[in-house]
């Protein structure tokens, strides 16, 4: 809950509202309207009547700075509701299968190298033993698990990867991002405040005084 510190003004908006009100004071010698500022009173005196009758000059506002919260609101919900789910993590099925598959090709890789040169010393030093070539086979179909397991790993990787990639949403065509609304939103308050509100406020407030000498216009 937002607590007001002037009927349609927020306190988050009371920094954007002083800052309309120094501009114009910065101008004032660009504005002919203003052209007693100085003379008749000075800008911290002007600055501090404005201020203190924030609740009549934001008043002036008050249609274009109520769309611009609405739409600020809108902005925020959004936000909030499009941060992403995290992707689900594995369970202790998945991560044993995971630990298998990886496992597989590399004691088979393993087993086959040993057989593969355990079975080619033994068939060197004795041809006629069969063992040796039992060896060598062995360590032929150790290869060929090793391989099948190297291509069941790649192809776990991929699917893994295809299926944690997000998805992009089709939007059906261009639409206009939510912070050039806003943006929008808060230049059109702006300028409502400072035509309607803050300048005929400091116009008026310099009419009041009255000339300061007869030279005055």
């Amino acid at each position: 809950m937002h607590m007001n510190v002037a009927p349609h003004l927020l306190t988050e908006d009371r920094a954007e509202y002083e800052r309309v009100l120094d501009d114009a004071l910065s101008t004032a010698h660009a504005r002919p309207e203003l052209a007693g500022v100085g003379t008749r009173l000075t800008v911290p005196q002007l600055r501090a009547m404005t201020l203190n009758a924030t609740a009549l000059v934001t008043s002036a506002a008050a249609s274009e700075y109520d769309h611009f919260v609405k739409v600020r609101e809108q902005n925020r919900t959004a936000a909030g509701a499009s941060v992403p789910a995290p992707y689900d993590l594995p369970g202790p099925g998945a991560g044993a299968v995971a630990i298998v598959t990886v496992m597989v090709p590399v004691l088979a890789g393993a087993a086959s190298v040993i057989f593969l040169l355990v079975g080619a010393v033994l068939h060197a030093l004795a041809p006629t033993v069969a063992f040796g070539a039992t060896l060598l086979t062995a360590g032929l179909v150790f290869g060929s698990l090793a391989a099948a397991g190297l291509l069941c790993a790649a192809a776990g990787l991929l699917v893994t990867a295809l299926r944690n990639s997000p998805a992009e949403v089709s939007t059906g065509g261009p639409r206009a991002a939510p912070d050039d609304e806003l943006s929008r939103a808060r230049e059109a308050w702006r300028l409502a405040l400072l035509e309607r509100g803050v300048l005929p406020f400091l116009r008026d407030a310099l009419a009041a005084t009255g000339p300061s000498d007869p030279s005055d216009p």
